[in-house]
């Protein structure tokens, strides 16, 4: 028979944002236990809201799988005597086996006899299986945790009350001091606690209370209803995914509907409003047909309709506050020039065992220089990035940002306009954030650019320097997602760049103009490479690409962030060409022999003590593709290698390469050593998978 499980964790209002990953982290805990219980069934169906987690367990088997094992104890020679009786060691192994000596056989396993007792585990119960749910619920993890009472349980929230049911039995399971039931907690203002018959009836009862238990059938409600308003007002509505997904997990009712606010408030920037809107209140802003906004919104009540037009006209105080406030600093803010804000700066800290913000962009300022020129700016994108790093940061002091601190950025642009400043510089100043997130949009200027990868740099290597390195999970300075920027942006860019070449030029560089803080800068830059090399196999991983493939390229030896990207594509492009695997095992029979030689740089290959043809040959193929070899790009450097399968093989197939004589063993171990340094500058080609 099967059966049908229901389980709700009922909880104090959770976060909005965790409500999602934390009812999707209970079913995939559910899944693994019900697995490792032997547990059969159809499915697990969840339910969210701010107030509770819950699942569904449709087609549940009656009992665990029963079990029929073999199971191996000591061998023969130490379970038994001379004499054929039983040593302690076999006696102790049937005793834990809940077995007795009369139940012992013998098997051989390679070669050699052991006992061993043949065993049957009636499944438990389902209803006794599933009692182990509380150990479930207690070892989930959340961002942030809570203790409450006496007790010494974390959790995201108190836990007030639970409803376990199988079919329409309820299972006892007691957390704290909290034993589930079969009462459930309707909608806090509109409904009661109700009793649940069944298992089944769950949706039903907690609709019947206000509380729609379904978040894909809440959220579709939603948009369903600021779709109708919209088109009743002939409104465009920009329904933003994650501001519709925290809406929904802020409600268990929804109801939407709409305000306004005085028109003299649309003399405030798009951003301006919209955050306003959006981030500040949870707001869906409003547009007409030619994306301009209204002095309208629309917002989503955790009730029914009732007095609904009091609930509009307190949202729109609590705007227009909001409103009034972002008119004030916009004002104010445009009363002062740029550079009484750049001044500002000076007393404005970076970081104190750093620098302040102000001496952080006269370092970026000559980043800026030294990379513009590297990656080819023109004379005016030079001009306009250095502009640009002289007040990059300004708007960090004015009101507006002060007030609404996401608008960092967005505000410098639109206030470096006002001011006179160019597009170009501008611009920049609002790209010099991006990406804001893991997979967040990248500068579309190269002024932009060279902007956005000069401040990141800047960070990584002065907080590396003072010692404020990122490790396990702890990352207060954002330095990976900093780190990831410069790799995306790189990328992106095409830009040739080697890490520690160009890192050592940024460091001299602020040296000669004295502006270097007082770190040394220099001290970690390995620990750089490696942390950036993070970055990028990150990169690669989000890219879908082959984990040999990628760990191929980890072991590479060159530390040009485009050029590393390149051998990527070339790999992928090539893994299924029909010589690959062959001119990949040639090139990896190299790389196993040469593997521990060391020779203190001195690689050079003495001709006369070669004794056949091949290894001339080989030499002279290697001397000709190693002239330019280590400046070529990534499609040319996988044709050089390839191009050596044959020589490799006609050189293995009659040379020995460990010959008696030291002085010619050497030399063969040159001359492969050679190759494989070649072969390490593109990729470690070993790590590849090939078939």
């Amino acid at each position: 028979m099967a059966h049908t499980f229901l389980l709700e964790v009922g909880l104090e209002e959770m976060p909005a944002h965790v409500v999602t990953p934390s009812i999707k982290q209970l079913v995939k805990r559910t899944k693994d236990y019900l697995k490792d219980q032997r547990i059969e069934f159809d499915n697990i169906k969840p339910f969210s809201t701010p107030r509770r987690l819950t699942i569904q367990i449709t087609g549940l088997a009656d009992k665990q799988e029963d079990i029929d094992e073999s199971v191996k104890g000591p061998a023969k020679k130490i379970a038994q005597d001379d004499d054929g009786n039983w040593s302690k060691a076999a006696i102790g192994f049937t005793k834990g086996q809940g077995a007795t000596t009369d139940d012992i056989t013998f098997k051989e396993v390679k070669g050699t006899e052991y006992v061993f007792v043949e065993k049957h585990i009636d499944g438990k119960p389902v209803s006794e299986v599933l009692m182990g749910m509380k150990d479930v619920i207690t070892s989930m993890t959340f961002p942030t945790l809570m203790k409450w009472n006496v007790y010494d349980l974390e959790f995201i929230r108190p836990i007030r009350w639970m409803v376990a049911l199988l079919d329409g039995q309820v299972l006892p399971i007691k957390i704290l001091d909290v034993t589930a039931g079969n009462v459930s907690r309707g909608h806090r203002f509109l409904g009661h606690n109700t009793s649940i018959n069944n298992a089944a009836d769950y949706e039903k009862s907690l609709y019947d209370q206000f509380v729609i238990v379904d978040a894909d059938k809440r959220k579709k409600l939603i948009k369903d209803q600021i779709e109708k308003i919209s088109r009743d007002n002939n409104w465009i509505v920009n329904i933003n995914p994650s501001l519709l997904e925290e809406v929904n997990n802020l409600v268990e009712w929804p109801t939407a509907f709409y305000g306004n606010f005085d028109k003299k408030y649309l003399e405030l920037p798009a951003d301006v409003l919209i955050t306003s809107m959006r981030d500040n209140q949870r707001f869906f802003y409003v547009q007409d047909h030619d994306k301009n906004i209204l002095p309208y919104f629309i917002s989503v009540r955790n009730g029914n309709k009732d007095y609904i037009e009091n609930v509009a006209v307190g949202n729109e105080k609590v705007l227009t506050a909001r409103l009034e406030d972002a008119m004030f600093f916009y004002k104010e803010d445009q009363s002062r020039d740029i550079d009484f804000y750049v001044n500002k700066l000076k007393k404005v800290s970076f970081h104190d065992k750093i620098s302040t913000m102000y001496e952080k962009m006269q370092r970026v300022e000559i980043i800026t220089q030294v990379l513009g020129k590297y990656v080819g700016l023109n004379d005016t994108e030079l001009s306009d990035v250095k502009r640009a790093a002289q007040i990059y940061k300004f708007d960090l002091v004015t009101g507006m940002v002060g007030e609404f601190s996401e608008l960092q950025g967005v505000m410098g642009e639109k206030y470096a306009l006002l001011k006179g400043e160019n597009k170009s510089v501008a611009t920049a100043i609002r790209e010099h954030y991006m990406p804001i997130s893991a997979n967040g949009d990248l500068p579309q200027t190269k002024v932009g650019a060279v902007l956005a990868v000069s401040d990141k740099f800047d960070s990584i290597l002065t907080f590396f320097a003072a010692g404020m390195i990122p490790s396990g999970s702890n990352d207060p300075y954002a330095l990976r997602r900093q780190a990831n920027g410069i790799v995306r942006i790189i990328k992106d860019q095409k830009w040739d760049f080697n890490l520690e070449k160009m890192m050592s030029s940024f460091v001299n560089n602020e040296a000669e103009h004295k502006v270097a803080p007082a770190l040394d800068q220099t001290k970690e830059f390995n620990d750089i490479v490696a942390f950036i090399n993070d970055r990028i196999w990150k990169v690669l991983k989000d890219d879908k690409l082959r984990h040999d493939i990628i760990d191929a390229i980890a072991g590479t030896k060159n530390h040009n962030i485009l050029f590393i990207f390149e051998v990527a594509n070339v790999l992928n492009k090539h893994k299924d060409d029909e010589e690959f695997k062959k001119s990949i095992e040639a090139l990896t029979r190299v790389l196993r022999i040469s593997k521990k030689q060391s020779f203190n740089n001195d690689l050079t290959i003495n001709e006369s003590l070669f004794e056949n043809d091949s290894e001339k040959n080989l030499y002279n193929k290697v001397s000709s593709i190693g002239e330019d070899y280590y400046a070529l790009d990534a499609n040319a450097e996988f044709d050089k290698l390839m191009s050596l399968k044959d020589y490799i093989n006609d050189y293995f197939d009659e040379t020995m390469v460990m010959a008696k004589d030291e002085n010619i063993k050497n030399n063969h171990l040159k001359q492969l050593t050679i190759i494989a340094n070649m072969i390490n500058w593109f990729a470690n080609l070993d790590k590849l998978i090939v078939k």
